[in-house]
This record gives structure tokens, C-alpha cells and sequence, in this order.
């Protein structure tokens, strides 16, 4: 392999005292859901809430006095670009970014407050990437891989002694897979200190790059939007893939709804953010219950950086799988105190009433009648169930939306 132990326990001494050490908690309530006794490394506690500073940070300190007065450029959805601007700024370094379209906001942002000059192209990661290849031969910069580079690799291994070193009895590793860096490290540090540990891989199903690379399939489409973009990658690193192939058990691909649930639970159980990305070693526990039961598991948190706005909209949608926010359609006659009576029921039984829609121009509703849309708050599934029955004993039994 291109990349050794001893190029990562390097790297750890490289990178020492300026990314943090971040902490592998165990968590019993995570435990209790999956049925694996589950260890949580925290990346998402480096200064640029993602693990993506080793793997730059060990790359630019690597840098000749020549490479570095030339300036360096690197194409990222957010976390490797961060971690490029952040410590490029500390070491003097300048530091160009390429991000495309439909980068979250707050990562274009963060990036921009590291120092770097952003540039926005291409509407994917390989538009993107071609671009800044392009920007890198036209201006003689350096150019930093996001993943497919000895030293990046080398860089992310890092976390791999930490946990092993933090939990010397792990049977297995769940990492995020994207381009291929993060796995390939951890897998060489782990294995290294104990070989019989099993790694897995977990990527978007949307998104199945790197079980097609490691199984030759040719025609597998990697498309659609994700909530896991960080890991949304066409086509894998060809350094971590040769790794990977040889150290890595298999790579699970997990659904959009799942990834959903683990960022809820970080947020809900361990009150800690996560991305999607960050989130997908738990998405795996989630989906594959079995694989994982009784083994002590640990999973890398990789990033916290999503976009507030798709925060708000997965806890919310959490809200609506669990009914605790449902949406009530009523019809009934239009005369006033109708919505008060409907009001007061949902009241009496405990409901919280966010938003009212009046609909009188549906034609499946009588003339002389109204129908109406009432989004309920409540506490769980079983007492939605109370408040629709008390409607329905009412006279007014919520019809299906």
C-alpha cells in the first residue's frame, strides 16, 4: 500500500497540538436503540466542526517553502475547505476554494471567514473539480485532494489510533464514505493495531460509488439530492480504493430517511448537530440492526456543519413520522363558531393547534359547507389517536388528507 502505519503515527506527530484530540464517549441510550454497545468519536468538535482539518493540515505542513509562497487551491462541498482555509491562514498560506452550486450556505460562508478566496462552480463535485484543476495549471498553485492524496489519507488515519487507543476493545469501525480518505486511513491505523477488527464503509443509497468501484460495476447511477452531500461522490479516489479493497469488509448504502433519524437522535439523545454525512456510521446501526447486535461498535461522527434551515426541516419532519405534528382535515358547516367547537375539543384533549387553512372552493365539499386543514402538536402517536377520536365523537372526524 502507498500509505503505512508509520506515515499516520507521522502524521500524528505533525498534526499534534494544533487539531484537537476529540473525545470517544460511550452512550447508553444509542446503545439501548441499536442493540450495539456503541462508541461515538465527536469529530465534529475541531475548531471547523469536521474531521477534514487532519488530512489538510498534515498536507500543508508538508509543503515546500516554494509551494507555499505559490498558494495553494482545493475543490470541496465544505469540510475539506474549511479545513484548508483554517490552517492555510494559520501557517500564511494562500488558500483559493472552488465549491459547486448547491453548496450549503453556511459552509460557503465558514470558508470564506477561514481567509480563503471561494469560488463557486459547476453544479457537481467533478464540474468543480475540473475547474479548480484548471485555475491550479493556468496560476501555478499547488493543488490539495480532497481525499485521493498519501498524506491526506495519512492525516485522517489519525482518528484511528484515537479510537483504538480511547477503546482497545472494538470489534468494528463504521465510517462515512465518500471519495475513499477517511476509511482508507482509519482502516490502516486500526487494522494495524489490531487486525482482526472489522471496518465498514456507509454511503447514501442515492449515491453507491464506492461498493460499485470495490465490486467493478460499471453501470450503477450515482445521482439525486442528499442530505449526506458531503459523501455524494460520483467517483471514488483511486489511492483509497486499492486500500480499501484490501482492508475494508464491505461498504453499506443507507436511505434518506434513516440518515434523517441518526441526525435527529445526535440531536435529540447525544445534543450534539450533526450533518449528514456525520451522521451516517449511526444511519448504518439503524438500518442494519442485526449486523451490529451485541458487538461494540464505534462510529465516527465526521461533521456538524448543515445548514440550519435543513436542521430545522429534518426535526420537524421527525416530528411528522413520530405524529407528534399532524395535519387534521375537517368538514363541516359553514357557520360561525364551527372552528371554535373544533377548538375547544382539540384543546380539552391536550392538543396545541400551530395553523389553521380554510378551504371553501373544494368541490368535493358541499356548498354550504367548509373544509379546513388543523396542524395539531401533540405529545406522541397515541395521543394524536385521543384527539382524532374526540373529533370523531364530536361529529367531526378528521377525513384523510
Amino acid at each position: 500500500m502507498t500509505v503505512t502505519f508509520q506515515d499516520i503515527k507521522d502524521a500524528q506527530l505533525r498534526i499534534a497540538g494544533k487539531v484537537k484530540r476529540t473525545p470517544m464517549l460511550h452512550s447508553h441510550t444509542l446503545s439501548e436503540i441499536t442493540g450495539a454497545e456503541v462508541w461515538v468519536k465527536f469529530e465534529n468538535f475541531q475548531f471547523t466542526a469536521a474531521f477534514k482539518e487532519r488530512g489538510a493540515l498534515n498536507r500543508l505542513a508538508c509543503l515546500s517553502d516554494d509551494e507555499r509562497a505559490r498558494g495553494v487551491i482545493a475543490m470541496s462541498a465544505g469540510n475539506h475547505a474549511q479545513g484548508v482555509a483554517y490552517h492555510a491562514a494559520l501557517l500564511g498560506i494562500p488558500a483559493t476554494i472552488v465549491m459547486p452550486k448547491g453548496t450549503p450556505f453556511t459552509k460557503i460562508e465558514h470558508t470564506r471567514r477561514h481567509g480563503a478566496r471561494v469560488i463557486i462552480h459547476g453544479e457537481t463535485l467533478n464540474e468543480a473539480s475540473e475547474y479548480a484543476q484548471k485555475i491550479c495549471r493556468d496560476k501555478n498553485m499547488v493543488f490539495l485532494p480532497p481525499f485521493n492524496d498519501e498524506l491526506v489519507i495519512a492525516g485522517q488515519g489519525t482518528i484511528g489510533i484515537e479510537m483504538l487507543e480511547d477503546e482497545p476493545s472494538l470489534d468494528c469501525i463504521i465510517v462515512p464514505v465518500g471519495g475513499g480518505g477517511l476509511i482508507a486511513g482509519v482502516s490502516i491505523a486500526a487494522k494495524a493495531i489490531k487486525p482482526n477488527i472489522e471496518i465498514i464503509g456507509v454511503e447514501p443509497s442515492m449515491y453507491p460509488s464506492m461498493d460499485a468501484a470495490m465490486k467493478n460495476k460499471n453501470d450503477v447511477v450515482c445521482e439525486g439530492q442528499t442530505i449526506a452531500e458531503g459523501i455524494a461522490v460520483k467517483h471514488v479516489g483511486e489511492i483509497p480504493l486499492a486500500i480499501i479493497r484490501e482492508l475494508v469488509s464491505e461498504v453499506l448504502p443507507v436511505d434518506e430517511d434513516v440518515m434523517e433519524q441518526a441526525v435527529t437522535l445526535f440531536c435529540n439523545v447525544e445534543k450534539t448537530i450533526a450533518e449528514g454525512a456525520g451522521a451516517a456510521g449511526l444511519a448504518a446501526l439503524l438500518a442494519y440492526p442485526k449486523k451490529f447486535k451485541g458487538k461494540k461498535v464505534g462510529i465516527i461522527l465526521s461533521g456538524g456543519n448543515i445548514d440550519p434551515r435543513l436542521l430545522a426541516s429534518v426535526l420537524t419532519r421527525s416530528l411528522v413520522r413520530e405524529q407528534r405534528i399532524v395535519r387534521l382535515r375537517i368538514i363541516g358547516d359553514d357557520r360561525p363558531g364551527l372552528l371554535a367547537l373544533v377548538s375547544r375539543v382539540i384543546g380539552e384533549t391536550g392538543g396545541n393547534i400551530i395553523e389553521v387553512a380554510h378551504n371553501r372552493l373544494a368541490l368535493d365539499v358541499p356548498a354550504k359547507g367548509a373544509e379546513f386543514d388543523i396542524m395539531v402538536e401533540s405529545r406522541d402517536a397515541k395521543h394524536t389517536k385521543e384527539i382524532i377520536a374526540a373529533l370523531g365523537e364530536a361529529g367531526y372526524p378528521p377525513r384523510p388528507n
